[in-house]
């Protein structure tokens, strides 16, 4: 089919959709989440301006050690150790009769989360062997009741984060090796959940919610619920409690924010809000009491060098920490936490309540986006002093300061290629500046504008887009751990004005026709994708005012908006190309 029939073909079928070429205003080319009750924008806000908590995993498993009848297991996480050491459930169990945790002290890991720079916590109030670290009445195996420590861990910590200021929030496994049915160990932790199981966790979901006071987030993990389940525990949550962030482990994409895998960071830029979980030791998360922890120093460093990447990608941080079987915290950890907390004593203002960094790679390092200011991570400081800002337009800099150094001074920033150059070596030169990961805070004086990195310019008057160069937007916690992760956008930059523009979609046909949005500078406007075989082109014209976007083109494909968490794209893109039009319309 040449490309001038496929236009046609094209463009009767939009006809036959309503005038579905026409231009609309206010595009949803951002997933929407699904159901009704959700936290508010000013909640999601508030989430994401912590960045930075604790995790705790604290169970039976602390006591073991990573151990079991004198031997080490050591083939996977020791707070899965029921399962990874093969352990019959009903000797597992037998040791709540001996777990007493007398060192634990809700206070001091609250004193220490805040010393640490620490914003919230997140205990681990059931795992998945079962054990309960609340008083529950759905089982008497709980931590009350079946412990001679007989107090709750889980009240303590709310209570000790409320007198600290810090938020709180609560693990929950919605697998469980112990409840009858489920009891089960399957490869990747993809347990499907049985309805036994989804009643008992429905019951325990409305004590967490109903009997703690406020609770910031709930971090669900593992198993396989289907679509209905993961509904049914969001549902749960947010008809007791609508402003707790739900965790995107709840799956089935029911979660108010995504989840990266253990120790992960994304590839790609995420809209969404995000979390990246991270273990002190990638080896586990519950106690080892074998674990090599090496040098306190070069952990600290690592950590907040983990903190810098995630927060300047928008994300929040959170560590955790796994106490001994008698409660304490391991002073190894400890040390590591005060270190990061001495980093960020100085620098925090660079981590909380910024956002995303705007800009392409950094030779220097990170950024971040505060208020009224842009925070500059120094990794490694050029031998020149020189920290080049690519895509900036514009003079938008006041002055310049090093974060724990002298005040701000004027900033010399000079056009340099793509950007600025902001010369700083006089503040880089100075003893502050040479401990680890400086920061230097750059004030502005109008706003900041950056033109996005990867701007196609035109070759013979048409810019050519292909789909290997998009930036790729993805939709994450799907059906399970090991579900992949779907693209649901495609996003380009071209270098053209204002105009009349054809754009013309080039893709790979299917038995059936589709549907998607070509989002230009903010304005959507629906495709229809005729069905085929092989490569075909469908041609839409659009006009660019340049108002919202003045410096470059942008030119998305999504899912026909307005469209939900989870939808994919559907459609497999080869390329788009770009060309000015001689009339706007057919």
């Amino acid at each position: 089919m040449q490309n001038s029939v496929r236009a046609a073909v094209a463009a009767s079928l939009l006809a036959l959709c309503g005038h579905a070429l026409a231009a609309t205003t206010g595009a949803q080319d951002v997933p929407r989440p699904l159901g009704t009750h959700r936290p508010s924008a000013a909640t999601i806000a508030q989430w994401q301006d912590r960045r930075f908590g604790m995790f705790i995993h604290f169970g039976l498993y602390s006591a073991l050690g990573g151990e079991w009848q004198g031997k080490r297991v050591d083939n996977g996480y020791s707070e899965q150790i029921l399962a990874n050491g093969n352990i019959d459930g009903t000797a597992y169990a037998a040791t709540a009769s001996s777990f007493n945790p007398v060192d634990f002290d809700a206070d001091t890991i609250a004193r220490l989360a805040k010393a640490a720079g620490m914003k919230f916590i997140v205990v681990t109030a059931k795992h998945h062997d079962g054990f309960n670290m609340f008083h529950t009445r759905v089982t008497p195996y709980n931590i009350v009741d079946a412990t001679p420590f007989k107090r709750d861990v889980v009240k303590e910590l709310a209570e000790a984060c409320k007198k600290e200021g810090l938020a709180f929030g609560v693990y929950y496994s919605t697998i469980d090796w112990h409840h009858p049915g489920g009891n089960t160990y399957i490869e990747g932790n993809s347990n499907p959940i049985t309805a036994g199981q989804e009643a008992f966790n429905v019951a325990q979901l409305k004590e967490l919610l109903g009997n703690y006071g406020p609770i910031a987030e709930i971090w669900f993990d593992m198993g396989k619920p289907t679509a209905a389940q993961s509904r049914h525990f969001e549902e749960t949550v947010h008809a007791l409690q609508p402003q707790t962030m739900v965790s995107g482990r709840v799956w089935n994409h029911q979660g108010d924010f995504t989840v990266m895998g253990d120790n992960a960071e994304p590839k790609v830029r995420v809209e969404e809000p995000w979390q990246s979980p991270a273990s002190m030791f990638p080896e586990t998360w519950g106690y080892r009491s074998w674990q090599q922890r090496g040098d306190v120093q070069a952990k600290v460093r690592e950590n907040i060098s983990r903190l810098v990447r995630v927060v300047s990608a928008g994300g929040n941080y959170i560590l955790n920490i796994g106490p001994k079987g008698d409660g304490s915290v391991v002073p190894f950890e400890a040390d590591v936490l005060h270190g990061i907390g001495a980093w960020m004593a100085t620098n925090g203002e660079a981590v909380y309540g910024t956002r995303a960094s705007p800009f392409g790679r950094l030779d220097f390092g990170h950024a971040t986006i505060g208020r009224d200011k842009v925070y500059l991570f120094i990794d490694h400081a050029p031998a020149d002093g020189v920290l080049h800002l690519p895509g900036v337009v514009g003079s938008p800099f006041g002055d310049i300061r090093l974060l724990g150094g002298a005040p701000g001074a004027a900033v010399d920033a000079r056009r340099a290629g793509d950007g600025l150059d902001i010369h700083a070596g006089t503040l880089l030169a100075g003893q502050a500046a040479k401990a680890f990961e400086p920061v230097i805070a750059l004030s502005l004086a109008k706003p900041l504008r950056v033109i996005p990195r990867d701007v196609r310019a035109p070759a013979n008057g048409m810019v050519d887009l292909p789909e290997a160069d998009a930036e790729k937007f993805l939709n994450y916690n799907g059906y399970g751990y090991e579900d992949p992760s779907t693209v649901y956008k495609l996003q380009w930059h071209a270098a053209l004005g204002e105009g009349h523009y054809e754009v013309t979609v080039r893709y790979v046909a299917s038995r059936s026709s589709k549907a998607m949005a070509l989002v230009v500078d903010g304005h959507a406007q629906a495709l229809v994708l005729p069905a085929g075989q092989g490569e075909q082109s469908v041609v839409a014209y659009v006009e660019r005012d340049a108002t919202r976007q003045p410096d470059t083109m942008q030119l998305e494909l999504t899912p026909p908006e307005p469209f939900n968490k989870g939808t994919p794209l559907g459609v497999d893109v080869v390329r788009v190309s770009v060309r000015r039009a001689v009339a706007s319309g057919s």
